[in-house]
């Protein structure tokens, strides 16, 4: 869990250097370690839905190293746990979510994204998995730069009570993310490693 160099003023580059000393970190985990990753998470993420009995999960489909969805959207499924998926409507906007089961048609968008079809319904998830560049313990994420995320949540806990979880890699924390007054804490995160709810 290592800081970075980059004047701390200039708040854009410091997330810019953080981000990508992270994803080289992240880039460098092993195949074996990716699939026992994915198992792990999927396991403990059941186990966590079950027990906060959410009406609707968004997860994401994992692209770029991330690690692996797949077998949690499975578990989920198989549970009879509703999922959608998120999808970028516009720029500078919140995400829209869209149902979907696997097995389910894809389309790849924007970024690489995978995401549903316009024909698929919109719906509005109470426990979203999100991806994230890097996460700390104070519950905070770093994401990619869209500011997606943290648009996102901010809209939904205004209509609802609304529960993020950081979807990573253990080795994607850090010491500290900077923040500013928009970005969104996440509840808790979880990795290979198990679940960690944030106060």
């Amino acid at each position: 869990m290592t800081d970075t160099t980059v004047p701390p003023h200039d708040a854009a580059a410091l997330k810019a250097a953080l981000r990508r000393e992270v994803l080289e970190r992240r880039s460098a985990i092993s195949e074996a370690d990716r699939i026992r990753a994915g198992a792990a998470v999927a396991e403990a993420g059941a186990d966590l839905v079950a027990r906060l009995k959410p009406s609707r999960v968004s997860v994401f489909v994992a692209i770029r190293g991330e690690i692996a969805t797949a077998p949690l959207m499975d578990r989920l499924h198989a549970m009879g746990i509703p999922l959608c998926l998120p999808v970028i409507a516009r720029k500078e906007a919140p995400l829209v979510f869209r149902a979907w089961s696997p097995g389910e048609p894809l389309e790849t968008k924007r970024f690489g994204l995978l995401e549903p079809g316009e024909g698929a319904a919109e719906v509005e998830p109470d426990l979203l998995f999100a991806p994230l560049a890097a996460f700390d313990a104070r519950g905070f994420r770093l994401g990619y730069g869209g500011g997606f995320y943290d648009r996102t949540l901010e809209n939904l806990r205004t209509l609802r009570p609304t529960t993020a979880i950081g979807l990573a890699f253990a080795a994607q924390e850090i010491a500290r993310v900077p923040t500013d007054a928009y970005d969104q804490k996440l509840d808790g995160v979880l990795t290979e490693a198990g679940y960690a709810a944030f106060v």
